[in-house]
């Protein structure tokens, strides 16, 4: 079982994470930054880690994870907060994160990014493009940090309850998954550190999510 850290703890995604992973025996410490999401983060089975991407410095975010062997980045801002908000989370928070998990000897680090095809047919704002053009600059920087990485590119997020089937790989065709079947794939994911320095894009779809990650494993 791994000991993970998880940053952006109380998010949607994170928080089905926390719970799954949690029921499955693995440890999870959440990084959260508001006081009253403790008590929810504690009840899913997740160890609360109070602090703030835009406050901590390398080293003190390092401190906090210190004694995990797989870091899991979920936090973003998804556009919301004008640029300086999508950078400071999405961007320089993902660098952050980078950087202080080598500091503190973590070499498998997650991130779930984005489907690089998300709502193209529809009209966007230039902070919807921002978005989509930071989150990319922060797949660049994990790709190239020397870390066994892994990044999860998840279609459109629904609010629908998981199937537990999705479609997965290198390059799938867009669509929607719910945001519980992000959370399973994610848990299958941690399970087979076989999987490293792969960006897989997920989909909802007809294969179970265990099988479909196994099948990814060379």
């Amino acid at each position: 079982m791994s000991n993970i850290f998880v940053i952006g703890g109380a998010g949607k995604v994170a928080r089905r994470f926390i719970g799954q992973a949690s029921e499955r025996g693995h440890s999870v410490r959440a990084l959260h930054r508001h006081p009253e999401q403790a008590a929810d983060l504690a009840a899913l089975g997740g160890v609360p880690v109070s602090g703030s991407l835009t406050e901590l410095s390398v080293s003190g975010l390092a401190d906090l994870m210190k004694g995990s062997d797989v870091a899991l980045f979920s936090a973003g801002a998804g556009g919301r907060g004008g640029p300086e908000t999508t950078a400071a989370i999405d961007g320089r928070g993902l660098e952050l994160a980078v950087d202080a998990a080598k500091e503190a000897g973590i070499n498998r680090f997650l991130l779930v990014s984005v489907f690089p095809d998300a709502l193209r047919d529809e009209p966007h704002s230039e902070g919807f493009e921002n978005y989509i053009r930071v989150k990319k600059q922060a797949d660049v920087y994990l790709a190239e940090s020397g870390l066994d990485w892994v990044i999860l590119r998840p279609g459109t997020l629904s609010k629908e309850p998981g199937t537990g089937k999705v479609r997965l790989g290198p390059a799938v065709p867009y669509g929607v998954v719910p945001r519980d079947d992000v959370a399973t794939t994610l848990v299958h994911i941690v399970s087979q550190p076989q999987i490293r320095r792969e960006i897989i894009e997920l989909t909802e779809g007809s294969i179970p999510v265990e099988e479909a990650v196994a099948g990814l494993v060379r």
